[in-house]
């Protein structure tokens, strides 16, 4: 909202010496977002006079049509004499009146005036347009023509109201009341602690029985309807110079003069009101719902199809205005310059209902300064009022006659009234400011105020977003000032922290930042085509997707099951940049749909969900594990002075899904494996040890695969645009988690000696060497300190299909010396718990 500040002067008597910037910071203190304040007519520098064309002579041979014209600047010139100026306008006529700069003048812009030869003439100023002035459009298409009126000479910085401030208010949803400048000279003089004069506050006449008839239908989308009736307006009556200044600082364009009048009342009184041409409504005016299918034409010129649910403003053939959005082009004002314009015209001035409003001006994304007001909360009670501020400007403006008819439709209500203790602000903002202050600053905005210790409030028609007890509370805080308000730090208690899962996510961010990794995050959504280009299976589970209803782009309207796509689009992007030498990674959710998932009932919104409503909600939900995943490619090492580098490869991803299970302190089996789009040769299976999963046989405890890691298959790489050798990991950071021993712990330093225990078992060659290291080290239990694969061994001599693995495992104690026994009965017990659940066997045994 556009607030020029010679225009709230006239509500609120502020000192002179108040500049915009001091206006701007007391509201801003008093809660407006107050953007900017601009600064019109900065730098400009007279003189700027009203001239008379009196002569006009064509030039000719030029690209465009070019003017020789002297104009009548009376004295302002110093010598009286026709000035002679070149211009290249062509909406002017010789006896026009019209601005002129003359030489030694300075425009916005820092742009300064002087004679100067042009076209073969020698041009002393310049007439002037509404864009060279910073004024804006003003609809003339040209330079600016004045009213015949206004004498020779006299000053147009003064009469064109060229400077002034102007500030840019960024009006809330919940501030509907201040997209007026009623609304914000009532926060300007709480905030100055003046006097408002309200502009509302005007003598109307009653309501009669022989005013414009109206019907309403629907009461509950318009509780209150006020017509009124001007006759014998003058067709070619146009706005005076000081409303459309006022309209163009608002930022609104002058069209004619009724039209402008409705505008400038708009903004005034924040009542948007609609003029019908009086000689094209047809009978009776009602208010409906619209029927399903009905067609209907704007003011744009745009043939709209309705939906039932869309409010209409009607007469005795249908559709004439949609309801609080745009009128109809059926019953239109004439424009001034029309032979036989509009000398009749019926005023509405209605009050609709802000969803409905706000729905149809986004079904038909048909935004209007009306249905903004709207769909943030007008002020019933300010309809009548607008409606007689319109007549009487139509009357004084246009030289009309008000008909004595005046139509008010009105839906009984009763004003919004709220019960609060009278200390309920000095709890919320732990401020003891006391009754007295509390019932003061309640009584500025507008309630009325009643009881002791328990108030009664009653809330102004133009302030709907006071609903509850915290909504007064807010009000009293903000109007004593928020930075009064004490600061002091909360008192967590003990054991509020992150949780678990959330430091895990934290950790993962960090250890893979300290590798070398860039975060990169990305959407959440997905085209299932990307699903085919990674080779997944038809029967993969992560094809199984939840689709959007409203997708941001239908291009990818389901979300995504793996953090590969997106990663990979990030790398393929960088990678087509220039940059060669990536590693990029994120953690995020991933969504799987529950087997059988029903679609739940729309939850309602005038009270609170009810506990089984919210059950029902929560377990249509997909699953939503987090995942970690990387991608890298090029170097990995750059060569330079130092050595040769290296590029990245299968074996970085791996070590990286072995630096996040070190962070969880979870035991991650390294195994081969093959999946989607890792190639068969260069995969490995990421599995870790869960106690509660549930093994082949029933028992409790098993290995599960939490992901994977490795190298890119090739028809991937080349499917995906992606560069050859891509390594990619991801794994479930949720079971690594649960596979995890919970909270790191500083590691104990024995100073005692180590035992040392060699054993060579052979297994199966399909048989892991990972999954034997983990039996080893459950069976070897709390004094095995580190074990490790030193030999791999395959013959002829340990049979077909039998393979020999060598490890070397180190026994210590924290508090002694183990002996030969304690060592020894440690490893056969490591020895056992691997024979028992692999088959292996001790070689040479």
């Amino acid at each position: 909202m556009r607030i020029p500040l010679s225009w709230l002067r006239e509500y609120v008597d502020l000192p002179a010496t108040e500049t915009g910037r001091d206006v701007q910071a007391k509201l801003i203190a008093a809660g407006l977002e107050v953007e900017s304040v601009e600064q019109l007519g900065a730098g400009l520098k007279g003189p700027l006079v009203v001239g008379k064309v009196l002569t006009i002579e064509e030039l000719e041979g030029f690209k465009k049509p070019i003017r020789f014209c002297t104009v009548d600047v009376g004295r302002a010139n110093g010598t009286g004499e026709p000035q002679e100026i070149v211009c290249g306008a062509r909406n002017f006529s010789v006896g026009d009146k019209v601005v002129v700069v003359l030489p030694g003048a300075v425009l916005p812009g820092d742009f300064a005036i002087a004679a100067r030869k042009t076209y073969g003439k020698t041009s002393h100023g310049m007439i002037c347009s509404g864009d060279e002035l910073g004024m804006g459009d003003d609809g003339s298409g040209g330079i600016i023509v004045l009213p015949p009126e206004h004498e020779v000479g006299t000053d147009a910085i003064e009469l064109l109201e060229l400077v002034d401030e102007v500030l840019d208010i960024a009006v809330t949803p919940d501030r509907g009341y201040c997209l007026s400048l009623r609304g914000v000279a009532r926060e300007t003089a709480t905030a100055y602690g003046l006097p408002l004069r309200d502009p509302a506050l005007l003598d109307v006449p009653a309501p009669n029985s022989f005013g414009y008839p109206v019907r309403i239908s629907d009461p509950a989308g318009c509780d209150r309807f006020t017509a009124r009736t001007v006759t014998g307006l003058r067709p070619d009556a146009r706005s005076p110079i000081w409303l459309q200044r006022r309209l163009q600082k608002a930022g609104m364009r002058p069209i004619s003069l009724a039209v402008d009048v409705t505008n400038y009342v708009m903004l005034e009184l924040g009542q948007p009101l609609h003029a019908y041409d009086r000689s094209r409504v047809q009978g009776t005016i009602g208010v409906r719902r619209a029927e399903q299918g009905e067609k209907f034409t704007t003011l744009d010129g745009a043939q709209r199809v309705l939906d039932a649910e869309d409010l209409v403003i009607i007469d005795e053939r249908g559709p004439i205005g949609l309801a609080g959005v745009m009128g109809g082009a059926n019953t239109e004002i004439a424009d001034h310059a029309e032979e036989e314009g509009t000398t009749d015209v019926v005023i509405e001035a209605a009050h609709f209902d802000a969803v409905t409003v706000a729905r149809t001006a986004r079904r038909h994304k048909l935004s209007s300064e009306a249905a903004r007001r709207f769909e943030r909360g007008v002020d019933p009670q300010a309809a009548s009022a607008a409606a007689q501020r319109t007549v009487d400007l139509l009357v004084l403006l246009a030289g009309g006659t008000a008909e004595a008819g005046v139509t008010e439709v009105i839906a009984p209500s009763a004003p919004h009234t709220i019960t609060m203790p009278a200390d309920h602000p000095d709890r919320v903002a732990g401020v003891a400011y006391g009754r007295e202050t509390v019932v003061r600053r309640l009584q500025q905005v507008g309630c009325d105020v009643y009881g002791q210790d328990t108030l009664t409030v009653t809330v102004p028609s133009w302030r709907p977003d006071l609903v509850e007890v915290n909504d007064l509370a807010e009000e009293v805080i903000r109007l004593e000032g928020y930075e009064n308000l004490p600061s002091t730090l909360p008192r967590p208690p003990a054991g509020r922290g992150l949780t678990e899962r959330q430091r895990l996510h934290r950790r993962a961010g960090r250890v893979l930042a300290g590798a070398g990794f860039v975060e990169a995050p990305n959407y959440p959504f997905v085209n299932e085509q990307v699903f085919d280009q990674l080779g997944l299976d038809a029967d993969d589970p992560n094809r199984r997707v939840v689709k959007l209803v409203n997708p941001l782009s239908d291009e990818e309207p389901a979300l995504r099951t793996t953090l590969l796509p997106g990663l990979l689009a990030a790398l393929r992007r960088n990678d087509g940049r220039g940059s060669h030498d990536l590693a990029l990674f994120e953690t995020g959710l991933v969504f799987h749909p529950l087997q059988g998932a029903h679609v739940p009932g729309r939850l309602p919104v005038d009270r609170r969900p009810t506990d089984e409503e919210i059950a029902e909600l929560n377990s249509a939900l997909p699953e939503q594990p987090r995942h970690a995943a990387l991608v890298l490619a090029g170097a990995r090492e750059r060569s330079g002075w130092w050595g040769k580098g290296r590029p990245a490869d299968w074996a970085d991803a791996v070590e990286a899904a072995r630096a996040l299970a070190r962070e969880a302190g979870a035991e991650l089996i390294v195994q081969q494996g093959q999946y989607g789009p890792w190639h068969p040769g260069r995969c490995a299976e990421l599995v870790v040890h869960l106690d509660s999963a549930e093994g082949p046989n029933g028992e409790q405890g098993d290995l599960v695969t939490i992901g994977h890691a490795g190298e890119l298959h090739p028809r991937v790489t080349k499917a995906l645009g992606l560069p050859a050798r891509t390594c990619a990991m991801e794994l479930n950071l949720d079971l690594l988690q649960e596979a995890g021993e919970g909270s790191l712990r500083a590691p104990r330093i024995s100073s005692f000696p180590v035992a040392t225990q060699d054993v060579a078992l052979v297994v199966d060659q399909d048989v892991p060497a990972a999954v034997v290291e983990a039996y080893l080290r459950d069976g070897a239990g709390e004094l095995l300190e580190d074990i490790r694969l030193f030999d791999v061994f395959t013959g002829e001599q340990l049979g077909e299909g039998k393979k020999s693995l060598a490890y070397a495992l180190r026994f210590r104690a924290p508090d002694r010396t183990l002996t030969v026994e304690e060592a020894s009965a440690a490893r056969d017990a490591a020895v056992a718990r691997a024979a028992e659940t692999t088959g292996a066997v001790l070689r040479g045994a």
